[in-house]
């Protein structure tokens, strides 16, 4: 197998370490395991045109990327229209798909699992046609993210605290706004206040950190939060730490393959989350899943 990779040097790991050596150590992971590798580590700012070339190049038979959660995701929607399987390196923060995976966190472990794993086919959604492995957000979390954003961090531990100030940040500035959302097209059309909306590639399982334990349900995950006041914010933070979202008294759940978002209020310069990057909300916002389209370099379980 001929696999290209491309590494995030600006990824959180990647930062802290000798990239040549690195790059070494995949190809001598590959070749023990029969395939050619190429790699190319690039600057942030270079990565999606870095992996377009990658996928672009003749005769290539999987990409491999490495870096946090929003180079991942731009390397799945890369490799999905491709059609070629993706290898997870996780150099990130949070590595939540890396995680879904089932992929060592520890990036030379990482390494030795994806050469001589298996492909295999997992869900991939979309948001107006943007793919995303993780989650579209409305509401709380999009407020977290831009609170987060706005403070200066210059490493994984201090974007991690740089999140905790911008929760603590949220807790005291309730939020609340309209929505009306169809699920599956049952026609029947529902307006709700809310304070937070997520929609995630397959259902979150019971952890903190709000990743899919299964990618291959072919079901959306949906969730939406009643108004809260910051007692409320503070008791759903709480079950969140203790991965109980889905039992908080504000929250509703359900699965869904495509949900159509409406936003009748819309404030100007209003903002949603897709897979951890900040995007001016739409007024509509239609999420599909597709089941089994995204082909990924897995461990042998």
């Amino acid at each position: 197998m001929k696999v290209k990779a491309v590494f995030n040097r600006d990824g959180g790991t990647f930062r802290t370490i000798d990239m040549t050596e690195y790059c070494a150590r995949a190809t001598e992971a590959f070749r023990a395991a029969g395939h050619e590798i190429e790699c190319r580590v690039t600057p942030g700012n270079e990565v999606v045109d870095a992996l377009e070339r990658a996928v672009g190049e003749p005769g290539v038979d999987a990409l491999v990327a490495g870096g946090g959660d929003g180079t991942i995701s731009a390397a799945a929607g890369i490799a999905w229209k491709a059609g070629l399987p993706l290898g997870v390196v996780p150099a990130g923060t949070m590595n939540l798909f890396a995680r879904s995976l089932k992929i060592p966190l520890d990036i030379h472990a990482a390494l030795d699992v994806l050469a001589g794993g298996e492909i295999k086919a997992v869900d991939i959604a979309t948001a107006n046609g943007k793919p995303f492995v993780h989650q579209f957000s409305a509401g709380l979390h999009a407020r977290m993210v831009r609170m987060r954003n706005s403070m200066n961090y210059a490493s994984r531990f201090g974007k991690m605290r740089a999140s905790i100030r911008a929760a603590l940040g949220v807790m005291l500035r309730p939020l609340r706004f309209e929505v009306v959302f169809d699920i599956d097209d049952d026609g029947r059309a529902e307006h709700r206040v809310v304070a937070a909306i997520s929609v995630s590639n397959n259902p979150f399982g019971n952890n903190p950190l709000f990743f899919a334990d299964d990618l291959t349900t072919g079901k959306l995950g949906v969730y939406f939060a009643d108004p809260l006041q910051p007692p409320g914010v503070a008791r759903l933070a709480v079950d969140i730490l203790r991965g109980r979202l889905k039992e908080n008294e504000a929250v509703t759940a359900a699965t869904a393959e495509t949900v159509r978002l409406h936003f009748p209020k819309r404030r100007h310069g209003a903002l949603c989350v897709i897979d951890g990057e900040l995007l001016r909300m739409p007024r509509d916002v239609e999420l599909r899943q597709h089941p089994g389209e995204l082909k990924v370099l897995a461990p042998i379980l």
